[in-house]
């Protein structure tokens, strides 16, 4: 047996027989597949499959090499042929595919979901924007209304300043046609019109502290001077009199009336009608009997007091 050409052949303790291959001068190697190989390509295996049959049929016939029933191991029976074996027939790896399965409710609920999401944005901006527009809107409102109060109120102050104005220049308007008025009218009257029938001093066994105006009954009766009704109504052989004092005390004395038009406590102005002549008490006829009271109980002459005041009687 040539080494690198022939198998070396041991019966193994259980009778089988094996091959072992011969040593070589680079050493113990066999015929298996090193790690490093690389895959053996298809055709490659094809080759080697068809010459490991072609030996193993020309064995069979042969009977072995030393005629017995000895089979040749096929140069294709290592690691290699198996390798070739496994890499030819191996199915091919299928394509991975990747398959979307799609659930029309699942997929209609997201979109559902995501489109209520994006309206509900759109509402809450479109509600905030109409909340700032209201607040923005009611803080113009508030702030036209408080220009308006202010605006009304300056003009109510206004109003109130130019009444005040007017008020002041009517008083003062009055006043002063009050002035006018007190001006022109006279601080002393005759107080009625009518024919002088008797003076002051002795009538009749007694004495006649007045001076007597004769006229028709209602002929009015004025005030002599400015003063204060001090009485008004009956009076004992007057009938109804009429007492007025005046500023300087002075009080003079309406009697016979024949009706009072003024009460007591009330202010009279010179020439101001305070009653009607009249012919009540002892009278001889409707007359005025008019008297003048100084310092309001000295009685004296009316002609000459009014003389002294410019009346004539």
């Amino acid at each position: 047996m040539q080494e690198g050409t022939t198998l070396a052949r041991h019966t193994k303790a259980d009778g089988r027989r094996a091959f072992t291959a011969p040593r070589t001068p680079f050493g113990n190697r066999s015929h298996r597949a090193e790690c490093d190989r690389k895959p053996v390509s298809g055709r490659v295996a094809a080759a080697v499959v068809a010459a490991g049959a072609l030996a193993t049929g020309v064995g069979a016939a042969g009977g072995g090499f030393d005629g017995g029933d000895t089979r040749f191991l096929p140069v294709a029976a290592g690691s290699d042929l198996a390798a070739a074996l496994v890499h030819s027939t191996a199915p091919a790896q299928p394509d991975v595919r990747t398959v979307h399965a799609v659930e029309p409710a699942f997929e209609a609920a997201k979109l559902m979901r995501s489109e209520g999401l994006f309206v509900r944005q759109h509402v809450d901006q479109a509600i905030r924007h109409a909340s700032e527009g209201f607040t923005a809107r009611q803080a113009e409102l508030k702030r036209q209304q408080d220009a308006a109060a202010a605006e009304q109120a300056r003009v109510d102050a206004e109003n109130a300043r130019i009444a005040q104005e007017q008020a002041r220049a009517a008083e003062q308007k009055a006043a002063e046609e009050a002035a006018a008025a007190a001006a022109r009218r006279p601080t002393v009257v005759k107080p009625a019109e009518g024919q002088f029938t008797s003076g002051f001093g002795s009538r009749w066994g007694t004495t006649h502290y007045g001076v007597d105006i004769a006229n028709s009954i209602g002929t009015p009766i004025l005030s002599a001077m400015d003063g204060v009704v001090v009485e008004a109504g009956p009076a004992s052989g007057f009938g109804l009199w009429v007492r007025v004092q005046h500023n300087d005390g002075t009080i003079t004395i309406y009697g016979h009336v024949n009706e009072t038009l003024v009460s007591a406590g009330q202010q009279v102005q010179a020439g101001q009608q305070i009653a009607t002549m009249g012919n009540r008490g002892q009278s001889t006829g409707p007359h005025l009997h008019f008297e003048v009271w100084v310092n309001g109980s000295q009685k004296i002459d009316p002609v000459g007091w009014l003389g002294e005041r410019g009346i004539s009687l």
